[in-house]
């Protein structure tokens, strides 16, 4: 596959087991340049191409192999798909006439006379029109040369029923008065005075309703990804020449200003232009309390305006936005394939076949050691019935797809199935400082005014020349000003002294606001008390800028990147987990042991370019760990990739994410722990769904070959070991954030 393939996500139709798919795959992946994963929970194909094939070339190979495929549609399946409702009505059908066949065999003393004929009646339309979809698929694959999981299930029904026929009219199971006792081990006796009307009507009824159940529950797990496409805003006030018009939503282009009035959605990932709110983005991240939000903050397509009017300069639309991506990264997780699906892939192709060889050895086994025609045909057809793997193939897509499901409702994005394996192994977590266990927005955080000033006069005319600068410093300043007073007085005669500090006039006092070696230059000097805070607030790792006026200096205000609410916490949640945490920045020494002090991490790496991240990763990996790291920016990228777990804050940039294999919707590390959690526990449930569909398997086939199950009853604990495996993994949806604020 050459860098120039394209992908392409198609709608698969026909499928009804896992073998299916597995044919599918087969057949795309032989053609030219093509590279396919076939899903049988997702009922969908990724396929990606090389130049000189086109959609429809794949189309036409899916028609070739018995089944039929198309694009995605924009409108999802629900209850009202035809298919879906043709599948309840044969349902439906098969329990209202199976049940009186089932009774009648069951129960003796219900046996009137003419009770088998009033069988065969109820029980043809069960075997011919409800069970159509096993033999219609049984057809098209035998067409194909190609035994699948459904060929078992047509074969059974009808042997279990064509053997009845012919004890009806040719043998003596049709004389009126005929009774015989229902047995759920197998009998020596004479075949042509039994019937198994009940078997073929029964195991119609239980695998139609292990089907509609299986059907039913895949919607469920995908309800999750559905509600993400949904979330988003129909229409958008857009402002052009000063005038409102309100257009849709597709027709909004990047640097459009749009206008988002309170209680409305944003209509698309943006930075707030004018106005102060509140928004609510609990559907995506699963934060509860609304963030405030200002000029020069971004804000995320689809989240809800709580508070005040905003103006909103459109950076992202269409396909590049986070919802829009966030439904993609689903999806495609959804899509792909873990080792151990692999796996149960293989196991189903050869699976099938040797049934079939099974099934003839013990009709041969049974007939040879005496045991009679019927015992032997009705051991046989237990045995193809028992051995139906539906549930091997649904163990690990049903897991993934509940899993990424409930992790995209907590903000959690998990980009392949083969991250769930190396969750596991994980020993080791690096955690970049900046924007991950820091907020990566530095804050005002404390004021030293010299004696006998205001400090609130200090914060007012130092903001008020720093108001005109850009620098990171200057802003916290000025939001801490703006927090604590309001609206400021402005400066003129502004001057900007690159690194050092800046100078300007307000209410006619020569205000300078910087270094003290700047403040020197004017021959002010910081007084011992000033000089004591500033070096106490540089050796904490934190900034210091002295503010002097009218030939005095009247105080030190101090700015820091403050460690995110609850960063502590969850990096012990994470040592809980079994791993080790490691600051890595390329902040000052100081300023890193602070932070690691504050959050319970003893191994810390400061003052470390991108690429000594990058060697920062291979000497832990050197040391036989297995490294996770989380990180946000360009200069996390790199590092992330080589990790054998990249985790990227969905706040940061796109290097970042694209250098991951989870992402985090929300932006503390709390969100980690989730993804930990959520990918160990997904990868637990397809473990025991492979673990009791393979149990299931190999102790049921020996009691059917020794004729201890009766083929109805085969048929129903073979339905239902499916049914358990969607049962188990919809056990995730429960899943609940360890973040204190989310639980619930």
């Amino acid at each position: 596959m050459t860098l120039t393939a394209t992908p392409y996500d198609l709608e698969i139709e026909g499928m009804t087991c896992a073998s299916c798919a597995a044919r599918i795959e087969k057949r795309l992946n032989r053609m030219e340049g093509v590279s396919a994963s076939v899903n049988y929970a997702t009922e969908k194909a990724h396929v990606e191409v090389a130049p000189g094939l086109d959609v429809d070339d794949l189309i036409a190979e899916v028609a070739r192999t018995g089944y039929s495929a198309a694009l995605p549609r924009t409108e999802t399946p629900d209850r009202t798909d035809p298919a879906y409702r043709l599948l309840r009505l044969r349902l439906i059908v098969a329990v209202a006439l199976a049940v009186p066949v089932i009774a009648l065999a069951m129960a003796e003393p219900l046996q009137f006379p003419g009770w088998q004929w009033a069988s065969l009646i109820l029980a043809t339309p069960v075997v011919t029109w409800a069970a159509w979809p096993f033999h219609r698929a049984t057809v098209l694959n035998a067409r194909h040369r190609a035994v699948t999981m459904d060929t078992l299930i047509s074969v059974g029904v009808s042997a279990a029923y064509l053997w009845s026929l012919y004890a009806l009219f040719f043998g003596t199971a049709g004389m009126w008065g005929m009774t015989h006792p229902f047995r759920f081990a197998i009998e020596r006796g004479d075949g042509l005075g039994s019937i198994y009307l009940e078997v073929a009507a029964g195991v119609t009824m239980f695998l139609l309703l292990g089907r509609f159940l299986e059907q039913r529950s895949k919607r469920r797990a995908g309800a999750a990804l559905r509600a993400l496409g949904q979330l988003g805003a129909k229409d958008v006030a857009i402002v052009r020449d000063g005038r409102e018009e309100r257009v849709p939503l597709d027709r909004l282009v990047v640097g459009d200003v749009f206008v988002v009035r309170p209680g409305e959605k944003i209509a698309t990932d943006g930075v707030v232009a004018d106005g102060a709110s509140a928004v609510d983005a609990s559907m995506l991240t699963g934060e509860s309390v609304p963030v405030e939000v200002r000029p020069g903050d971004a804000v995320i397509g689809a989240t809800v305006n709580v508070g005040g009017r905003l103006r909103v300069t459109a950076t992202r639309i269409g396909a590049d936005t986070q919802l829009a991506r966030m439904a993609a990264m689903v999806e495609e997780a959804q899509s792909g394939k873990a080792d151990a699906q692999r796996l149960a892939d293989r196991l189903s192709s050869v699976f099938v076949p040797l049934v079939f060889v099974a099934a003839a050895v013990t009709l041969v086994a049974w007939l040879l050691a005496g045991g009679g025609t019927a015992a032997a045909f009705t051991a046989a057809v237990a045995v193809l019935i028992i051995a139906c793997p539906c549930a091997l193939g649904l163990a690990t897509p049903m897991a993934l797809l509940v899993g990424t499901g409930r992790g995209a409702q907590l903000g959690v994005l998990i980009k392949g199935p083969e991250v769930l394996e190396s969750t596991r192994r994980v020993d080791t977590i690096v955690l970049d400082k900046t924007g991950t266990v820091t907020s990566g927005r530095m804050t005002l955080i404390d004021i030293t005014p010299a004696a006998d000033e205001d400090p609130m006069e200090v914060l007012r005319l130092a903001a008020a020349v720093e108001d005109a600068s850009e620098h990171p410093i200057a802003q916290a300043v000025v939001r801490g000003a703006t927090e604590r007073i309001g609206e400021l007085p402005t400066a003129t005669d502004f001057r900007s002294i690159r690194g050092r500090g800046v100078t300007g006039v307000v209410d006619s006092h020569a205000v300078i606001a910087g270094r003290p070696s700047l403040l020197a230059e004017w021959g002010l000097h910081l007084d011992s008390a000033l000089a004591a805070a500033f070096e106490a607030a540089e050796n904490d790792g934190r900034t210091a800028v002295a503010v002097a006026w009218d030939g005095r200096v009247r105080g030190i205000l101090v700015v820091a990147d403050q460690v995110r609410a609850g960063s502590a916490e969850a990096i012990a949640a994470l040592r809980g987990l079994g791993l080790r945490p490691v600051l890595l920045t390329g902040d000052n020494e100081r300023a890193a042991l602070q932070v690691a002090e504050g959050v319970g991490i003893d191994r810390v790496r400061a003052g470390v370019l991108p690429e000594g991240k990058v060697a920062e990763i291979v000497a832990l990996q050197g040391e036989g760990r297995v490294v996770a790291m989380v990180g946000d920016g360009v200069n996390d990228a790199a590092a992330l990739a080589q990790t054998d777990l990249g985790i990227a804050m969905g706040s940061g940039t796109d290097a970042a994410i694209e250098a991951s294999d989870l992402t985090l919707v929300r932006a503390d590390l709390w969100g980690a722990v989730d993804a930990i959690r959520l990918a160990r526990r997904t990868l637990g449930t397809i473990r025991g769904n492979l673990f009791w569909a393979l149990a299931y398997n190999v102790a049921a086939i020996p009691l059917a070959a020794l004729g201890l199950l009766n083929p109805m009853l085969a048929g129903a604990a073979m339905a239902f070991s499916s049914v358990f495996v969607v049962l188990n993994s919809l056990r995730l949806r429960r899943f609940r954030s360890a973040a204190p604020a989310l639980r619930s």
